[in-house]
């Protein structure tokens, strides 16, 4: 359904070294930086046929977080998943909610973040169905 998710940052280069580090995690390699024909920078992170992309406001104003939202990253296990928040927080992010984890009765492992713009991020990884 989705082909990108793409967030604001008011510090560029800040928000790739930490998302660099955080979607290293998960497998994902170096960014394809772009310059708009505006000047402002892009920075767009390829992996497993999605997308999700850093940006400069383009109107000039300050980037701001989206109350209410969250951009969920999916895990492979549980180890990847405290992986995550755990290089999330090792980079100035901020862990929010519980602590990351099984949610009892559902088979999901979750973790929230903050990253260094404001933005909620969750890594959720699905047990498998036992046979």
């Amino acid at each position: 359904m989705f082909n990108h998710i793409m967030i604001g940052s008011n510090d560029i280069e800040r928000a790739k070294a930490f998302y660099d580090a955080v979607l290293g995690v998960l497998g994902c390699g170096e960014p394809h930086r772009n310059v708009s024909g505006t000047g402002h920078v892009r920075y767009f992170y390829r992996h497993a046929g999605s997308t999700f992309c850093l940006t400069e406001p383009i109107d000039g104003t300050p980037a701001t977080v989206a109350n209410g939202s969250t951009i969920g990253f999916k895990c492979e296990s549980a180890e990847q998943l405290q992986r995550f928040h755990d290089v999330a927080v090792a980079q100035g992010g901020v862990s929010i909610e519980d602590p990351p984890g099984l949610r009892e009765g559902t088979g999901l492992h979750l973790a929230y973040v903050r990253d260094l713009d404001g933005h909620k991020l969750c890594a959720l990884y699905r047990e498998k169905a036992k046979a």
